[in-house]
């Protein structure tokens, strides 16, 4: 559903009523002082920092996907068959041989995405201990 000009308005006004801004500048300089501390890149940090913010704003909904993956990283690590592991089995089997090939090809490029999304977030959430 798009939200209308008017709606926007009223969202922006309530997050400046609650001091949501306030609190993203609090929590920016701690996880700005953390990332020094830490020996991270502190602009890196504040640009994955405005893109989850900006998240939150949008109100993006979890990528089921991205959960996945990130579940299988934090307990096995990166693995060989990654690709095999988040396969859709039964509906890979209702595939041909040319859907297959694409399927496959399409899931690895979701899969690196993801991989590379992860990677992000560890430097930054996982790694220094908070979300």
């Amino acid at each position: 559903m798009e939200k209308t000009l008017k709606t926007l308005a009223k969202e922006a006004k309530t997050r400046m009523k609650k001091g949501f801004w306030q609190k993203c500048e609090e929590e920016l300089d701690v996880k700005r002082s953390h990332a020094r501390d830490l020996g991270m890149s502190e602009s890196k940090m504040e640009r994955y920092f405005q893109e989850k913010v900006g998240e939150t704003i949008k109100g993006e909904a979890p990528d089921t996907f991205y959960l996945k993956v990130r579940d299988m990283l934090l307990a096995e690590g990166e693995v060989s068959d990654a690709i095999g592991r988040l396969t859709d089995r039964g509906y890979f089997e209702t595939l041909g041989y040319a859907e297959r090939q694409r399927y496959t090809l399409e899931l690895s490029e979701k899969y690196l995405r993801a991989l590379e999304r992860f990677k992000r977030e560890y430097e930054f959430e996982l790694k220094s201990g908070g979300k």
